[in-house]
């Protein structure tokens, strides 16, 4: 029979529906059961693109013997982190502090109250390579928690004081473009020169550290934060973390040289990387930075975008019991598709042998100068012999916050590509979002099956608000600021603590755990506080809210310092600093409706990177500042290029709007 997980919208969850361990999700059922019978809880953490979850559950939680020692002695309960990144932030810090890792499958021993005492990550079904084995460990933490319990309750003192603290010590100093520079230094201290991103394996992609290096070099001329950006969006376009067949990034490398991918697909990699090469063509018009982030996107709408234009999670990395076996290829079939001829010219391009790069199979990625015009005539007809092959198992809940990411990216590339298709997939998913996963103002978490039954979270709130603020600048239609208006607010009254002067990711009105999740670090996504500064920076200036920008000044004087030290752990915030110190282009077009002209005006802007920036089109509008009070001259579209809203002399030219942007950007930003 099905345990109570079966009446979840969460797929990791829906997983473990059927194992005979006595799952429970998180919540009161669970967590008042361990109070009546004095049981500890077994707290296991884990998502469905994660290859060790899968692993640990087929050798213990779908093992009767191991489950009915857990169904005996403790109340299990599963918890999917991508729904809940409240409960995964709290125990992972417990488990880090523990252990001096972490990792999933987490899993942690807990009190009755939630407290954790004891934590893990992956154990197997039989001591190995130094582990013991989870059936061992499930009576040992039996055995402690009753003939111990003092014990016990020591250790879960001493890690609830421990997460009470502040998770990150802060530094004190004043917001100047110093921060900026000892930021740049410290990640070119990080950089890895011979293969280029930062650290060695496992080696992630850092897209938002390439912005800060791309932005540095924008704002200073300084060569190398560009090179070194270039570098690594470079390296891992040539590597098997990019998907070469079918575009789209995995996880992230397990070597240090970007080849062997963790193949799982994730939905803010792709959202985030997409960003990434997006800025590079902007600054270089390079065509294989555009290639990449068209490929990705062409990926997400291909395979993770639902009929009514939501994005899914992600994409497993096994599929036929096997991790990878979706992209990997032999010699023998790549003849088998496209004759002897075209896989040899395939193989030699992209490192194909019979020995194989991984497991007797082979990672694509190009080795020769041409690969991609080679596999350009190839493309199709793997692609389509792919298609037949068992696929990954894919996530299809809809992550809020993911979506903000994702959709940003594609209204950024429909506006700075011009391309009216990517505009309409980003109105298409601004509509879902709104329409299915907003109630009252507030975010939901996630939607699955027609149903959203979690909270939404900061980053939720924060990042379709930031996702919105660029469809605007894609369609420059009024009604999306008027959706980041009713977004910040709500943002604002249930996440922002005036007395200490910071966001906290769960809102006022959430359940209360251990402790009030706080993390201001950005991991593998920004963190709701960067997204939350950022948003209200650029609203805050767009839409005349100097209480908006004060909020966000305030965080960045009690985390930029901080920032500055470890810029590793702080990319967007950085980003988000820049745009405070820097020098904006505020830039209104106005404009009677349907004049082409301002198209003509806004080409200028499209093919410039200008990261600080500030777009607004249409007739004089006094909810927009940048559009009131001024007017189309004789009755044509018109460009004013202001600064702090003092602005040069108005143009209908795109050739002297175009010497007005050099100007103001060759202009160094005062120190």
């Amino acid at each position: 029979m099905a345990n109570r997980l079966a009446q979840e919208t969460s797929p990791y969850l829906l997983e473990h529906a059927n194992n005979p361990v006595d799952w429970y999700p998180w919540g009161s059922p669970a967590l008042e059961r361990a109070r009546a019978e004095h049981k500890p809880i077994l707290l296991s953490i884990g998502y469905s693109a994660c290859h060790w979850c899968h692993v640990m559950a087929r050798e213990s939680f779908e093992d009767e013997q191991t489950a009915a020692l857990m169904n005996r002695d403790f109340i299990s309960i599963k918890v999917d982190r991508e729904e809940r990144p409240d409960l995964d932030q709290v125990y992972m810090r417990a488990v880090q502090a523990m252990t001096g890792s972490g990792g999933w499958p987490m899993t942690v021993f807990l009190l009755p109250d939630g407290t954790p005492f004891f934590a893990g990550t992956y154990f197997p079904p039989t001591d190995r390579s130094g582990m013991p084995a989870f059936q061992r460990v499930l009576a040992a933490v039996a055995d402690a928690f009753a003939k111990r319990p003092a014990d016990v309750l020591e250790t879960a003192t001493q890690v609830r004081d421990f997460l009470h603290r502040p998770s990150v010590p802060l530094a004190a100093g004043d917001l100047t473009p110093a921060l900026l520079e000892e930021a740049a230094t410290g990640l070119a201290r990080d950089f890895d020169p011979e293969h280029a991103g930062f650290g060695g394996a496992p080696k992630f992609p850092q897209p938002m550290l390439i912005e800060v290096l791309l932005r540095h070099h924008a704002r200073t001329g300084q060569p190398a934060a560009l090179e070194m950006a270039l570098e690594t969006l470079r390296a891992m376009a040539a590597g098997g973390i990019y998907d070469q067949l079918g575009g789209g990034f995995h996880r992230y490398a397990v070597d240090e040289r970007w080849l062997v991918p963790h193949f799982e697909k994730m939905l803010y990699d792709n959202a985030l990387l997409t960003r990434a090469y997006l800025d590079a063509w902007q600054l270089t018009h390079d065509p294989a930075h555009r290639r990449v982030a068209e490929q990705t996107l062409a990926f997400v709408l291909r395979e993770m975008t639902s009929p009514e234009g939501a994005f899914y999670s992600s994409l497993d990395a096994d599929s036929e019991g096997e991790e990878g076996r979706f992209y990997l290829w032999t010699p023998a079939e790549l003849e088998a598709v496209l004759g002897v001829d075209d896989a040899r010219a395939i193989a030699r391009a992209f490192d194909v042998t019979p020995a194989g790069n991984f497991e007797g199979r082979n990672i694509l990625h190009p080795v020769v100068s041409d690969a991609v015009e080679i596999l350009d005539g190839a493309r199709d007809r793997l692609m389509a012999a792919r298609a037949r092959r068992a696929r990954p198992h894919r996530d299809e809940k809809v992550i809020a916050g993911w979506n903000g990411l994702m959709l940003r990216a594609v209204a950024d590339a429909g506006r700075v590509l011009d391309r009216r298709d990517l505009v309409i997939a980003a109105e298409a998913n601004a509509r879902f979002l709104l329409s299915r996963m907003r109630e009252r103002g507030r975010m939901r978490r996630s939607y699955k099956d027609s149903r959203a039954p979690l909270a939404g979270f900061l980053e939720d709130q924060a990042a379709v608000a930031d996702g919105l603020l660029s469809l605007y600048e894609a369609t420059f239609d009024p009604r999306w600021l008027d959706d980041v208006r009713e977004l910040v607010r709500e943002m604002l009254a249930a996440f922002w603590d005036e007395d200490a002067a910071a966001f906290f990711d769960t809102g006022k009105d959430q359940e209360q755990l251990v402790v009030r999740p706080q993390d201001v670090t950005d991991n593998a996504i920004p963190s709701g506080t960067s997204l939350a500064v950022d948003v209200l920076l650029r609203a805050g200036l767009l839409l005349g809210e100097p209480s908006w920008q004060d909020r966000a000044r305030r965080t960045l004087e009690r985390l930029a310092p901080t920032a500055a030290k470890a810029p590793l752990a702080f990319g967007r915030l950085l980003a988000a600093l820049d745009f405070h110190l820097g020098r904006v282009v505020e830039l209104a077009v106005v404009a009677p409706p349907g004049d082409a002209s301002a198209d003509r005006l806004l080409a200028v802007v499209r093919e410039r990177f200008l990261p600080n920036r500030l777009l607004a089109v249409g007739a004089s509008d006094p909810g927009i500042p940048l559009l009131a009070d001024r007017r189309a001259i004789d009755g044509k579209a018109t460009a004013y290029l202001c600064e702090h809203f003092v602005c040069q002399a108005p143009t209908r030219d795109p050739g002297e709007l175009a010497d007005q942007l050099d100007s103001f950007t060759a202009k160094p930003v005062a120190s």
